[in-house]
This record gives structure tokens, C-alpha cells and sequence, in this order.
């Protein structure tokens, strides 16, 4: 074969929202409301929306996002300087955000931390002075 052929790239693809949702576990209302959001922009054939290459990995940006608990609009901010700025751009914002996000993330484990220990300490006091409650540790 020739060399020139074999690296070729792939053949355009489209998606419909049938198929992105049964990939990723998404709901069509979920795919809607992103594209209300400006998130997504699927063509239309007819009354179908058909999503592209670039759509796809958007969602994927989008639910890993959603994830870890991003916002709309943080995600958008990271989405819409891909389009305005570039790649460089966007990596540089998204490293804004996530460390953001990780300091939030690190607050909520330990504040969780401080209410697992308070309650095991109550537990502790209340079974010294129930001998019975203790049978319920188990």
C-alpha cells in the first residue's frame, strides 16, 4: 500500500445525540441543555441534531468537568478561550480552575474529616454511658 494513503486521516464523523448519550451515559436532555448553554453547537439535518468530532470531545470535556464539579460557566470559560486564544490559552485557564476547584474539594474533606470525628467522639461518650448501645457498633 501506498505510504501516503496509510496516513490518511480518518473520514469525517458525525454523531447522533442517540449514539453520544448511549457512549457517555448521557441523557438527550442533558445534550440539550449543554447546547442551550452555547456548550454545544450540533448542526441540523432536517429536525436531527448531527454532532461532530469536535462536539464529541467538547462533551467529554463537558461531563468530566461536571464531574468534579465545575460550573456551566467554568467550563465555558475553559471551552471559549480554546476558540478565541488557542490550546496554550486554555490549558493556562483550566489550570486556574481546577487548582481552585482542588482548594474547594480540600476544604469539604476536611470540614467531612472534623464531622466524622466529632460524631465518633459522641458515639464514644454515649456508649461509655448506655453499656447496651454498644451492640449497635457492629
Amino acid at each position: 500500500m501506498n505510504m501516503i494513503l496509510s496516513h490518511r486521516r480518518p473520514p469525517f464523523r458525525t454523531y447522533s445525540i442517540t449514539q453520544l448519550c448511549r457512549e457517555f451515559g448521557a441523557t438527550p436532555r442533558a445534550l440539550r441543555f449543554y447546547e442551550e448553554q452555547g456548550l454545544l453547537a450540533p448542526a441540523r439535518r432536517d429536525t436531527s441534531r448531527v454532532y461532530s468530532y469536535k462536539d464529541r470531545a467538547r462533551l467529554k470535556l463537558i461531563l468530566n468537568g461536571r464531574r468534579v464539579g465545575l460550573s456551566i460557566a467554568q467550563i465555558r470559560d475553559i471551552l471559549d478561550l480554546y476558540d478565541e486564544e488557542g490550546v496554550a490559552a486554555q490549558d493556562r485557564e483550566a489550570i486556574r480552575i481546577f487548582r481552585g476547584r482542588i482548594a474547594e474539594l480540600e476544604a469539604q474533606r476536611a470540614a467531612v474529616d472534623e464531622a466524622i470525628d466529632t460524631l465518633k467522639d459522641a458515639v464514644e461518650k454515649l456508649s461509655s454511658q448506655y453499656p447496651d448501645a454498644r451492640e449497635l457498633d457492629s
